[in-house]
């Protein structure tokens, strides 16, 4: 990679960065308006914005030709976006444009200080004590939970009056601003404890949208490819990869990729990764 292509690069994470931050930002604003007395709080319910609640309504409405409670059409229009995002560019919403996603990296980057890295260096094991690693006989078997979860959501959609995850969202906890039970409470602890914790917990175990999406790193024509012929398998990007994929060099297509680029950045060896659309 030459020096103006890391300087591109360095651009394009800027620009991921900012994207995450302006999702933040848009997704309060969304929880506040649902606070302000008049019309300004009557633009429909907080759920109607989320993408995943088109798939939770999906059923129900090409069974009965409506969708359940807090959602709307609304719904398939975000997660239209969304899919459009990953047909081209595969789970690049989860590392570029998910809220939660921008959080879970802010809790990890406080972790790291709060643990004792007081320098973070690319490419170095972690100095300091926190986010901890899954050890791997864990963390394979949990990373199907995501899966295990969209199935139950599927199957519950069918029978359901309100979004199966309408309790315990924790986009709704975060950003909604409207925590009227203790299960929501709950939700919100246990989502920044165990971000905290462990690097982009909730994407590596836990979240169905993120299981949906995984297919399309398989297709997406926008991808990083390794050139064998300059990669020495140094083990950086290992280090580097928020979610924690082993050989990435190998695995670049693998279904937990969030396309958010570190591995590029981290790489030190000229012309090994490269993005490009095939």
């Amino acid at each position: 990679m030459s020096s103006m292509d890391r300087q591109g690069l360095k651009k394009l994470t800027g620009i991921r960065h900012g994207m995450l931050w302006f999702s933040v930002i848009g997704t309060f604003l969304i929880g506040i308006r649902h606070l302000l007395p008049g019309e300004a709080g009557s633009g429909g319910s907080f759920d109607a914005f989320c993408p995943f609640g088109a798939i939770e309504t999906l059923w129900v409405y090409l069974a009965r030709g409506q969708t359940l409670k807090t959602t709307n059409l609304l719904n398939f229009a975000v997660m239209s976006g969304v899919l459009g995002v990953s047909i081209v560019a595969g789970r690049a919403f989860c590392g570029w444009m998910c809220p939660l996603g921008a959080v879970q990296e802010g809790l990890a980057k406080l972790a790291r200080r709060l643990g004792g890295e007081k320098r973070h260096i690319r490419g170095k094991p972690a100095a300091g004590r926190l986010p901890i690693a899954i050890p791997l006989w864990a963390d394979r078997p949990l990373r199907w939970a995501k899966y295990l979860i969209l199935s139950l959501v599927l199957a519950a959609s069918a029978f359901a009056v309100y979004p199966p995850l309408h309790d315990i969202c924790p986009v709704r906890a975060v950003f909604s601003f409207r925590l009227e039970t203790g299960l929501l409470w709950s939700v919100l602890g246990v989502f920044l404890v165990t971000s905290f914790l462990v690097e982009r917990s909730w994407c590596k175990y836990l979240c169905p949208l993120g299981a949906t999406l995984a297919i399309f790193n398989k297709i997406s024509p926008v991808r990083i490819v390794n050139n064998t012929s300059h990669c020495n398998n140094c083990g950086r990007c290992d280090v580097e990869c928020s979610m924690g994929i082993q050989s990435v060099p190998e695995n670049l297509r693998d279904a937990e990729c969030i396309r958010c680029l570190e591995c590029l950045e981290t790489c030190a060896r000229d012309e090994s990764l490269e993005l490009r659309v095939l």
